[in-house]
C-alpha cells in the first residue's frame, strides 16, 4: 500500500533540458534521509528533444526494482501527457505546469491534479532562454520538496556542494527551489499522504552506478591502459577511469602520466590494443556494448588462442543489431561465453550491483593473468548507468595483484629451454615470459596453429592436443569464479535461478510469491564457467524457473548445455522489453507456468500480476518450458 516511506514517482520531460540534474538532486536528497531508494532513467538515444523520464522508488523494505505504477508523476512534457496522465494509479497525483490549461480530454477523477505555473514563474523571475529551461526543473524540484516532505535542509547542502564555486548558479537555483516550495504550500495541503520520513544518514551506504564503480575498480586492480571506441551504456566507465587516474595516477617526482588510454578508431582496433598492451605485461582492459563484442570477436579467439591476458567490460544493451541503444536487456550470455569463430569458451563474471562492479573488476584482472585469457565482466545498462544504493565500497591495503605464472630473468636464466604453451604443471596453464625479459623469453606468440612448444603446425594430434589443454584450463576456472549466491526457503522443492541486475525483482517476487503460498529457493549465477554447485542446486529440485531478460533464454539454453541437469527440470521465465525487470515480470512469469496447480500469486495489494508494462508497452513473454 503506498504511503509514508513506500511509493514511486515518474518525471516525464524533453531530452537535453537539464532535466537530469534536477533528477539527480531528488534522488541524492532522498537518500541521505536515509530511505531506501532507487532510480531509473529511461532516455533516448538521440541527442536532445524527444521524451525522456525519469523513475524514482521509495520502499521502506528495501524493493528497489522497477515498479509498474506510479503514485506521483510530474508531467513537464506536452507531448507524453496522454501517456503519463495514464500511468498514475487510481487515487494518485499528477503534477503538472499549468501556465497552459490541461486539455479536457486528459482529466480522471480518480487522480488528483496539482498544477503549478511553472514556466511562468521561471519567465517571471530570470533571464534568458537557457536558464528560463534549466530552472523550470530546478523549480519542479522545489514543489516536490514541499509535496513529498523532503528535508530542505539536505536540498540546501547539496547545492551547496554542487556550486560552491558558483554563486551566481547556486542563488539561481535556490531561488528556482523556493518558487516552487512556496506555491505548493501555498496552494496544496502538504505533505501529500505519500510522503516521506526521515529515518537517518546512511553512513553504511553510498549511491553510484556500476560503470563508475567498475572504473574504480580497474584503478585499484591496477589497470594502467584502457582503449575502446565510444558506445552506448558503456562510455562512462572509460571515462570515469580517465577522470581517476587523472586524479590519482602520476608520477609525483615528474608529474607524467602513469597511464594510457586510447580511443580507437573502432572496437576492433580497442580489442588489439587491449591485447598488445596485455602481451606486453601491463594491466589492460576495453569497455563496450554487445554490437562492440561482435566485432572484436576476432580478436577475442586470438587472445584465447594466443593466451593473452586482457578484460572486456560488456555492459549489454537491447539488440539486435544497433537494437535500442538506451535499453536495458542481457541479451550477450552465450556471445560472450563462447565468442570467436572456432573452439572457443571464456571466464564470464556476472555483477549484480555497482558494488560487485567494483570488486569483480578486480577479480577480472587476476583471473586474465591468473588464466591467461580474455576475461568478461557483464553488467547491462541497469547497473551500468543507473544509481544504486549499495554498501560502502571497501578495499584491503594488504592485496596484491595475481600476475599468474609469469618467468623472470632469474627464472630463465635457470633453465635449459623455455616453451611457451607447455603444460609444465598439468593444471592446463602454461608459463609465459613479457617482452625483453631475458634472450630464452618468448617475443613471439601465434594466433596460427601451434604446438605445445610453440612451434607453427597443421599436424591433427599436436593441434587437438593444444586445444584440449586450453578447454581444461577454461573448465578449471570454474573453482575460482565467484560462487553463486544462493537462498534457501523452508519448504521449496522449486527454485528461481537468475543473474546480474534481475536481482532486485526477484527477491521482492519470491517474497510476493512466498505470501501466497508458492515457496521457492533461489540461486544467483554470478560466473562462468559454473561452479559445481550450479548443478547441484539446479538437481536438487523438481523445476527451476530461469529468468531471462532476452527473446530466446540464453540463461537458460546456456545452464542447459554446460550444468548437466536434465532439461526437464528448467523452466522459462522471459521478459526482454528493454525496461528494468519489475517483480511482476517474474511474478507473471511463474503464474503462468503454476497455471493448474491451484497455486497463483498475486502482484502487491492490487493483484497486478501479469499485467502488461504501461510504461514501455512491449510484451513479457512467459510460459513455454523449454526442452
Amino acid at each position: 500500500m503506498s504511503g509514508v516511506n513506500e511509493f514511486a514517482i515518474k518525471i516525464g520531460t524533453v531530452n537535453g533540458t537539464g532535466s537530469a540534474s534536477a533528477n539527480g538532486l531528488l534522488m541524492q536528497a532522498i537518500f541521505r534521509m536515509g530511505i531506501p531508494v532507487s532510480g531509473k532513467n529511461v532516455f533516448p538515444s538521440n541527442i536532445q528533444g524527444l521524451p525522456t523520464w525519469y523513475e524514482i522508488r521509495v520502499n521502506g523494505a528495501g524493493h528497489t526494482a522497477r515498479t509498474p505504477e506510479y503514485d506521483l508523476l510530474v508531467a513537464m512534457n506536452s507531448a507524453t501527457y496522454d501517456r503519463d496522465v495514464a500511468e498514475v494509479r487510481s487515487g494518485g497525483y499528477l503534477l503538472y505546469d499549468s501556465t497552459w490549461p490541461l486539455d479536457a480530454a486528459l482529466q480522471r477523477e480518480d487522480i488528483s491534479f496539482i498544477g503549478i505555473p511553472i514556466a511562468g514563474m521561471g519567465n517571471e523571475h530570470f533571464s534568458g532562454s537557457r536558464t528560463r529551461i534549466l530552472m523550470k526543473n530546478i523549480v519542479y524540484v522545489g514543489a516536490l520538496v514541499a509535496l513529498l516532505e523532503i528535508d530542505p535542509e539536505i536540498v540546501k547542502e547539496l547545492l551547496e556542494q554542487s556550486f560552491a564555486r558558483k554563486p551566481k548558479l547556486m542563488d539561481a537555483n535556490y531561488q528556482a527551489i523556493k518558487l516552487g516550495y512556496d506555491y505548493a504550500r501555498e496552494h496544496f495541503e502538504t505533505p501529500l499522504p505519500v510522503h516521506l520520513e526521515k529515518t537517518g544518514p546512511r553512513n553504511d551506504s553510498i549511491l553510484i552506478d556500476g560503470n563508475t564503480a567498475a572504473a574504480l575498480g580497474c584503478l585499484y586492480a591496477g589497470a594502467t591502459v584502457a582503449a575502446w571506441y565510444p558506445i552506448t551504456p558503456s562510455t562512462s566507465l572509460v571515462d570515469g577511469f580517465s577522470g581517476f587516474c587523472e586524479q590519482y595516477r602520476h608520477d609525483p617526482e615528474s608529474g607524467k602520466n602513469l597511464f594510457c588510454i586510447i580511443q580507437a578508431e573502432d572496437e576492433l582496433a580497442a580489442a588489439g590494443i587491449v591485447i598488445g598492451a596485455g602481451w606486453s605485461g601491463a594491466r589492460a582492459f576495453t569497455a563496450t556494448s554487445g554490437p562492440g563484442i561482435s566485432l572484436m570477436s576476432e580478436f577475442i579467439g586470438l587472445a584465447y588462442y594466443a593466451e593473452i591476458p586482457g578484460v572486456i567490460f560488456d555492459v549489454q544493451r537491447a539488440g539486435p543489431s544497433t537494437g535500442m541503444p538506451t535499453r536495458t536487456q542481457q541479451g550477450d550470455l552465450l556471445m560472450v561465453a563462447y565468442a570467436s569463430h572456432g573452439d572457443t569458451k571464456h571466464i564470464v563474471l556476472f555483477p549484480g550491483d555497482p558494488g560487485e562492479c567494483f570488486t569483480m573488476s578486480v577479480s577480472a584482472f587476476d583471473l586474465a593473468e591468473r588464466f591467461q585469457t580474455p576475461v568478461f565482466v557483464v553488467s547491462d545498462l541497469d547497473v551500468g548507468m543507473n544509481d544504486w544504493v549499495v554498501p560502502r565500497l571497501e578495499w584491503d591495503d594488504s592485496y596484491r595483484p595475481d600476475r599468474g605464472k609469469v618467468l623472470g630473468a632469474e627464472d630463465l636464466e635457470n633453465i635449459d629451454q623455455f616453451y611457451r604453451y607447455l603444460d609444465v604443471d598439468g593444471d592446463g596453464i602454461p608459463y609465459r615470459t613479457l617482452p625483453g625479459v631475458h634472450p630464452k623469453g618468448a617475443y613471439f606468440t601465434r594466433g596460427s596453429g601451434h604446438n605445445q612448444f610453440g612451434r607453427y603446425t597443421e599436424d591433427s594430434e599436436e593441434y587437438t592436443q593444444v586445444v584440449d589443454r586450453l578447454r581444461r584450463k577454461i573448465d578449471g576456472a570454474a573453482s575460482h569464479v565467484p560462487e553463486p549466491e544462493i537462498v534457501r526457503r523452508p519448504g521449496a522443492q522449486m527454485a528461481i535461478v537468475a543473474l546480474g541486475s534481475s536481482h532486485p525483482a526477484v527477491i521482492e517476487a519470491l517474497d510476493i510469491l512466498e505470501r501466497d503460498g508458492v515457496v521457492l529457493d533461489y540461486m544467483r549465477i554470478r560466473g562462468f564457467p559454473f561452479a559445481d554447485t550450479v548443478g547441484e542446486f539446479l538437481r536438487e529440485h523438481e523445476r527451476n524457473f530461469v529468468v531471462d531478460q532476452n527473446r530466446d533464454g540464453q540463461l537458460h539454453s546456456l545452464l542447459t548445455i554446460e550444468a548437466t541437469v536434465p532439461k526437464e527440470r528448467l523452466a522459462s521465465v522471459r521478459y526482454y522489453g528493454g525496461m528494468p525487470l519489475s517483480a511482476h515480470h517474474v511474478v507473471s512469469g511463474v503464474n503462468e507456468l503454476l497455471q493448474g496447480t491451484g497455486t497463483v500469486a498475486e502482484y502487491g495489494e492490487e493483484g497486478r500480476a501479469g499485467i502488461p508494462d504501461a510504461a514501455d508497452g512491449v510484451k513479457s513473454r512467459i510460459g513455454g518450458v523449454e526442452v
